[in-house]
């Protein structure tokens, strides 16, 4: 059991939880029993939400740092002027395998908070991932860059997935026609979640049952997003981060930049990455803290004087004190320690590393993931520290 103690619960009137075989209970502080495997945090001014459901990612790719040049017109403009002005970094980053790559990318998103990523790409192979990969999807790159997709997305003998693909990500006639091209061949009126859908309409929208909104990367390639506003009116809306190629790898200055755009409410927004992603995804007993609910929470230091919506959009990696997957800690911050009393044995299963002079204990190898990534390529920049 862990009891966490002295936190406040966004959106509840709850100042303690109780984790008893990775389920959520609350409990005011009163112990339900006093074994000798119960862990007993206390906190001061945090809070405590879900673990984040980043539905955009490609794991593989976020070793890169931000490629891009100028302003483009579509995805596939971009595409070419970076292979062709920023090869020599693709091909340094390319160096490291791609398991070791995908490892960076669960990383990122563990040390951000998230406790379960969508994966977009070829399928990954992920044993003892601290946080969950969810690849039950039928992914199709986007209308110009994959084969053969009237046939995919057509097949006759199909599982019941959802078809996702990266559309409309543009502001020229091309990436509209797109949209409409993907609507017109969709026979069997397959579920259709798009990524990105900046030159979508709202008519448009009707035709999907969501959009993967990633704001960051909208911005930096196109210079405007999506109509969100408009679209969630037709449409399920969630967050995506997308990877390091085109979007900040700190998670939290992307929620600040769709904030800043006010297209969500603060809490379309919060919940666009956290309940309604599990929805969405039909990933069972997630996405809220609730009595019942799989422990998968994250609690962080606020800063001082902000309270409700500014605590939880003001955050950064280095505020996370605490996260729990399905009750298990996977990430704890150095001032914890004394009061885990954690055994030799139990330590020896994560890692210290340094975000911002701030000592992280992350369960894993990543002393060994940092070893192994700088033998490939030794001067990758690299997000986070071993040793300091």
């Amino acid at each position: 059991m862990i009891f966490l103690h002295d936190v406040e619960v966004i959106n509840e009137k709850i100042k303690s939880i109780l984790i008893d075989n990775g389920l959520i209970y609350f409990n005011d502080a009163k112990p339900k029993s006093n074994s000798s495997g119960s862990h007993h945090l206390y906190f001061d001014n945090c809070i405590a939400f879900p673990g984040l459901i980043n539905s955009h990612d490609h794991l593989d790719f976020n070793l890169f740092p931000k490629l891009g040049n100028k302003v483009y017109e579509d995805y596939t403009e971009w595409g070419n002027d970076i292979h062709t002005i920023n090869k020599n970094e693709i091909k340094e980053v390319l160096k490291v395998p791609r398991h070791l790559r995908t490892m960076w990318g669960i990383y990122k998103n563990l040390l951000n908070g998230v406790t379960t990523v969508v994966h977009h790409g070829n399928y990954v192979s992920v044993q003892d991932a601290p946080i969950q990969v969810y690849q039950e999807c039928n992914m199709l790159h986007s209308i110009q860059l994959e084969n053969n997709w009237k046939l995919k997305l057509n097949k006759v003998f199909t599982n019941k997935w959802p078809y996702v693909i990266h559309i409309g990500e543009g502001t020229n006639d091309k990436a509209n026609n797109e949209i409409t091209s993907l609507i017109k061949w969709n026979l069997f009126k397959r579920k259709l979640i798009g990524i990105h859908g900046v030159a979508m309409t709202a008519k448009q929208s009707g035709n999907f049952e969501a959009l993967i909104w990633c704001p960051d990367s909208n911005l930096f390639l196109l210079g405007v997003t999506a109509s969100i506003n408009e679209l969630k009116k037709n449409m399920k809306i969630v967050f995506g981060t997308d990877s390091t190629l085109s979007a900040n790898w700190n998670t939290w200055e992307q929620l600040r930049i769709a904030r800043k755009t006010a297209l969500l409410t603060d809490e379309e927004l919060f919940t666009a990455f956290t309940k309604s992603p599990a929805d969405l995804w039909n990933i069972q007993n997630t996405g809220l803290l609730k009595e019942g609910m799989n422990a998968d929470i994250v609690i962080a230091r606020r800063k001082e004087n902000l309270t409700g919506a500014d605590a939880f959009f003001n955050l950064n990696p280095q505020d996370i004190l605490l996260i729990l997957k399905k009750g298990e800690i996977v990430l704890f911050d150095q001032t914890l320690l004394s009061q885990l009393s954690l055994k030799e044995k139990e330590i020896q299963f994560y890692n210290p590393i340094f975000l911002n002079n701030s000592c992280k204990y992350v369960r894993g190898s990543l002393q060994l993931l940092v070893n192994e990534t700088r033998k490939y390529s030794p001067g990758l920049k690299l997000p986070f520290d071993v040793n300091q």
